[in-house]
């Protein structure tokens, strides 16, 4: 029974999201359905919606329930969203700016005003928005390093002057003694 749970948990995760970290201020994409009534006819209209903002909290892991909780500043006044990440509402999440945290929840920024709610921290690039590796994967990559550093041919250097000399120093004999 556990064994299926797990199952199901992982089957309806999304594999194209990327490593988000508390700290991390990221653009998410999520769908938005519109249905207009007028009359007799309903019309529905889907279009996309960026949020930006800072990641305050990341719940759930890489699980099926999986939030992040996002905060952003709009006209003064704070925002924040919580995302289910594996919800089909959500287009793509990209991470638009990488900072450091030094704790999981960054709570204290909510109380936070004027300059000291933007992070500092530096752009992100397009490898931080690779999908994350699995688990399996990342083990791999690994392997396959070692292994191409162990099929590596290695040069034999003397590693000290004494040894070096020693190894002259025979040839420098044979040319004294043909003389």
């Amino acid at each position: 029974m556990a064994i299926r749970l797990i199952d199901f948990n992982h089957t309806g995760t999304k594999e194209d999201l990327p490593q988000i970290k508390p700290g991390h201020v990221v653009k998410v994409h999520q769908k938005i359905s519109e249905t207009k009534v007028t009359g007799k006819k309903t019309e529905t209209k889907e279009r996309i919606q960026v949020f930006e903002g800072l990641v305050i909290a990341v719940k759930g892991g890489t699980g099926i329930n999986a939030t992040i909780t996002v905060r952003k500043i709009s006209n003064g006044i704070g925002v924040e969203r919580i995302f289910p990440i594996n919800a089909p509402t959500v287009e793509k999440i990209e991470i638009a700016k990488i900072t450091k945290a030094r704790r999981a929840k960054l709570n204290y920024m909510r109380s936070r005003t004027g300059k000291a709610t933007q992070p500092k921290g530096e752009l992100a690039t397009a490898a931080d928005n690779q999908p994350r590796a699995k688990k399996g994967q990342a083990a791999e990559a690994v392997k396959v390093e070692t292994e191409a550093a162990v099929e590596a041919p290695v040069e034999t250097v003397a590693e000290t002057p004494v040894e070096a000399a020693t190894e002259t120093a025979p040839a420098e004999q044979t040319e004294t003694e043909a003389k």
